[in-house]
């Protein structure tokens, strides 16, 4: 009996025994101090310690699950078991999600994209390499697995391209080489091809005008390109490739290290020589080209420790389309400038050089620096057109903490001359000195809570003094959900003749009805960003809103047939939408992001409003990559979607060479192209990848060209030829193989 007495009295003990557990928690570069530690189902929770260790005490026995979470690293769910457990060791697995990635562009000062106020889209070489065939990939095909970013074609025939942001004209679009301005508006046009990803480690995206810091042309956003640490490359890399198009790519590195200092050579090369006419319009389907792209930077060891970057790149393409006569056996050498055999060929010759050096002696002061030239040698048809621009860029920065605020403040000089052979520049080259000062505040107000604000002021000799503020705010809602509000002022310079090819592209007459005016612009914006855990992964929700007034817009008219005009509007311009992008990484090695896009650009005057053209009313983009670890494979696929979009007023030819009664449509139907790689992972450095780009075969129906079947003249030079209908792709289905080989260091 006592001892059925002593049983009954030790149950309660037993069942309600009370444990401790302890464990630490480690990423790929050590243990991590604040991540969160939960046992679900229950009220505890706690944060790892500097150590990155945590302790639970006084724990009931019973079966527990513990999850993990730390922004950059896939969530874990560990089980435990009391009594029994009493000490865990927990490694995390790095996430697909870019919220832990540094980024500087948004405030010039080395943040996280989690804790930045402006909102900053970022894609890695990483994700340019899943995606993208790199040997061929360049910052313009890169650009497009951005939601809300299109690539748009100007010319049907040499496929002049350029990026745009929330449906605005390419030249709204400030593009930076490592923080410096150095791509003015005539290398818009064909210079952005020749930035291969071979180069680029990332690039940050800010849609919005972002004046304050980076001047003009940086309207609709700015597109930072992060150049390679050459520190942390491979000692010497190859990458080639061929397409089923005849086309071939490749490119060529080398990272030697002399003493202290580590350098980055490389190069890369296009040659495309082949003539598809599958619209049967005469002109061939695909631009061909010559290409070499020559790159180096270099890390300078300083004794006390400062940054010293060097890097410089040569750029040269022999880029050429036409009829099928002009690009046979390479005639185009002897045809250039032909009044009868019609062909573009554009010769394009562009250095540039650029780094930074922090001062020695004064805390916290740097110089960035750079210099480029661009030469272009080219013929439309009978039309020569040439020009070169050179812009020299200078900007002193110095930035510090005082208290909760981090102040930065800079001297910007830009010099810039442009010189053509057009009514442009009848007086002599047109030579520009821009001196620009500028000063910004992030301030903390809580651990939740900040604010930035700035504000710049830029000189122009024709235009006076200008003035570009900018304010944004930070709210950390929770650990996990981040809103962002924004305002900014922007403004632009134009460059008329730099920047629209359609005068020299096509016979229409350019009518420059009065002085052009800067634009100016007003943006606001909001953004909500949420991490969320789902389905055993971690996954992302952004969804940004915005609208954007401009005034003084200057857009490009095509309402007459034989014309374009161009002039500031006496009323306005708007560009207004909403985009939502959803990340999801499973446990499995499994990733996919889809984005959306629905946007309203137009222009209205006189009461009257129209859609500017090539702005779909919405887009989307859609990725998903697996990774079959035992067999070092990586699937990848890629849907890009786009919406109707306004088309300029073309009018076909009859028989007869008269344009017939009614136009082309001029409003596009939707369609999408669809994309897919697969890479394998070989011994010895080796590794092979091939996949098929547009999958399902889409071209236009409609050939990008007007006016080339005119009886009464050559294809191409009737007085109704028009290259401005490109709207999508015309070159078909394509086939590639690649090879890569990385000879890492010893």
């Amino acid at each position: 009996m006592k001892k059925f007495l002593f049983l009954i009295c030790l149950t309660p003990s037993i069942l309600w025994a009370q444990n401790n557990i302890e464990g630490t928690i480690k990423g790929t570069d050590g243990t991590i101090p604040g991540a969160t530690v939960q046992l679900l189902k229950t009220s505890h929770a706690t944060i790892t310690n500097e150590k990155g260790e945590f302790a639970f005490d006084n724990l009931p026995n019973g079966a527990y699950e513990m999850e993990v979470r730390f922004i950059g690293y896939k969530p874990h769910v560990e089980k435990v078991s009391l009594p029994g457990t009493t000490s865990v060791e927990i490694a995390l697995q790095e996430s697909t999600l870019t919220i832990d990635e540094v980024v500087v562009t948004g405030t010039m000062n080395p943040t996280f994209v989690s804790q930045s106020p402006v909102k900053i889209d970022v894609v890695t070489s990483t994700h340019l390499n899943t995606y993208l065939p790199t040997a061929a990939s360049s910052l313009v095909e890169g650009i497009s697995l951005v939601n809300g970013i299109q690539e748009v074609t100007a010319c049907g025939v040499c496929f002049t391209n350029s990026i745009s942001i929330n449906g605005l004209p390419g030249p709204y679009t400030a593009v930076l080489m490592d923080g410096s301005p150095i791509y003015g508006n005539l290398a818009s046009v064909y210079g952005l091809n020749g930035i291969p990803s071979m180069i680029i480690d990332r690039f940050e995206v800010i849609k919005g005008p972002s004046s304050t810091l980076y001047g003009s042309e940086a309207v609709a956003g700015v597109i930072n390109i992060i150049t390679k640490d050459p520190s942390r490359q491979p000692l010497f890399s190859i990458d080639l490739m061929g397409t089923s198009h005849m086309e071939s790519f490749g490119n060529l590195a080398f990272a030697p290290k002399i003493g202290k200092h580590s350098g980055f050579i490389g190069a890369n090369f296009a040659y495309i020589n082949d003539f598809d006419d599958r619209n049967a319009d005469g002109f061939s389907d695909n631009v061909n080209m010559d290409r070499i792209s020559l790159f180096s930077k270099w890390n300078i060891h300083r004794k006390s420790g400062k940054q010293f970057t060097f890097s410089a790149k040569y750029y040269y393409e022999d880029r050429r389309n036409g009829v099928q006569e002009f690009l046979n056996d390479r005639n185009y050498r002897q045809l250039r400038g032909s009044s009868s055999v019609y062909g573009e060929s554009i010769y394009t010759n562009r250095f540039e050089a650029f780094g930074t050096y922090e001062l020695p002696y004064i805390a916290n002061l740097k110089l960035d620096f750079s210099a480029s030239t661009h030469s272009q040698d080219s013929y439309y048809g009978a039309d020569y057109y040439q020009a070169s621009q050179n812009i020299v860029f200078t900007n002193l920065v110095w930035n510090n903490t005082f208290g909760n605020h981090q102040v930065i403040s800079g001297l910007t000089n830009r010099l810039q001359t442009y010189d053509d052979n057009t009514v442009a520049t009848t007086e002599g080259a047109d030579r520009q000195y821009i001196p620009g000062v500028f000063a910004q505040d992030e301030w903390a107000l809580t651990d939740r809570f900040s604010l930035l604000g700035g504000i710049r002021l830029d000189h122009y000799r024709d235009h006076g003094p200008i003035l570009a503020p900018r304010l944004n705010a930070k709210l950390k809602a929770d650990k996990w959900t981040t809103l962002r509000a924004n305002f900014g002022t922007g403004f632009r310079i134009v460059n008329l003749f730099t920047e629209d090819h359609a005068f020299v592209t096509g016979q229409r007459e350019v009518v420059i009805a009065e002085k052009l005016n800067p634009e100016e612009s007003f943006n606001y914006s909001m953004n909500i960003n949420h991490v969320y855990t789902l389905w055993n992964g971690q996954g992302m929700v952004d969804i940004d809103a915005y609208y954007t007034y401009f005034s003084n817009k200057i857009t490009p008219n095509y309402d007459q047939p034989e014309q374009i005009t161009y002039e500031n509007s006496d009323g306005h311009a708007t560009s207004k939408g909403i985009g939502i992008n959803i990340q999801h990484q499973l446990n499995i090695p499994l990733s996919a992001n889809l984005g959306m896009n629905f946007q309203d650009v137009s222009e209205t005057e006189n009461g009257r409003k129209r859609a500017i053209e090539f702005s779909p009313r919405w887009s989307g983009v859609f990725t998903a990559n697996y990774n079959h670890r035992p067999w070092k494979t990586t699937v990848a696929y890629t849907a890009r979607l786009t919406g109707p979009m306004a088309l300029p007023e073309v009018y076909d030819l009859n028989e007869q060479g008269e344009p017939q009664p009614n136009p082309r449509p001029t409003l596009s139907e939707a369609f999408s192209i669809h994309n897919l790689q697969v890479q394998k992972e070989l011994n010895n450095g080796f590794s092979v990848y091939g996949g098929i780009q547009n999958i399902f075969d889409y071209i236009q129906p409609w050939s990008p060209l007007v006016g080339f079947n005119d009886p009464g003249a050559n294809p191409g030079f009737s007085d109704n030829f028009d290259t401005a209908y490109a709207y999508s792709p015309i070159h078909g289905r394509e086939f590639y193989l690649g090879i890569t080989w990385n000879m890492t260091r010893k």
